[in-house]
């Protein structure tokens, strides 16, 4: 009628199970913090990368070219045409209008890109992100019969 198993043993029955729900629930919030961290930084090097590719483009294609804002939106999700702005500048690093064959260097801004998070935490629903620019020097600005601006 009575059980062989001691009263200290009867009474820690269960509790690997509770101590097992803690932790795996800390490990699974931990493994989805690391893996929206993982996103925003690719979401980080994509806007990067996206206005480093505009300007390379930018310095070979026509002043006005559309391929520029183009190649920028294909790099980097959910941006819009007016969040992406070109300026070509002056030998001061002004925006004055210059022409094509004054203008010394050009800058492509890219501004307003927010990542959604996937997490269920309204804090960290939607993350503004600060504007990246990239300005590159004038070098064969306007060259002839580039295939990368078409």
């Amino acid at each position: 009628m009575f059980s062989r198993v001691p009263l200290r043993s009867r009474l820690q029955r269960g509790a690997a199970a509770v101590e097992f729900a803690l932790v795996t629930g800390l490990v699974c919030v931990l493994l989805l913090a690391g893996v929206e961290v993982g996103r925003l930084l690719w979401t980080w090097n994509a806007a990067v990368d996206a206005t480093r590719h505009g300007a390379r483009l930018a310095v070979v294609c026509d002043r006005d070219d559309d391929a520029v804002i183009r190649a920028v939106l294909a790099r980097v999700s959910g941006v819009r045409a007016a969040q992406v702005r070109v300026t070509w500048l002056d030998a001061s690093g002004q925006d004055s209008g210059c022409t094509v064959a004054d203008c010394a260097a050009v800058r492509v801004e890219l501004s307003g890109v927010v990542h959604e998070a996937f997490l269920p935490v309204p804090a960290l629903q939607s993350l503004a992100m600060p504007s990246f620019a990239t300005t590159l020097r004038r070098e064969a600005m306007r060259s002839a019969d580039n295939a990368a601006c078409s």
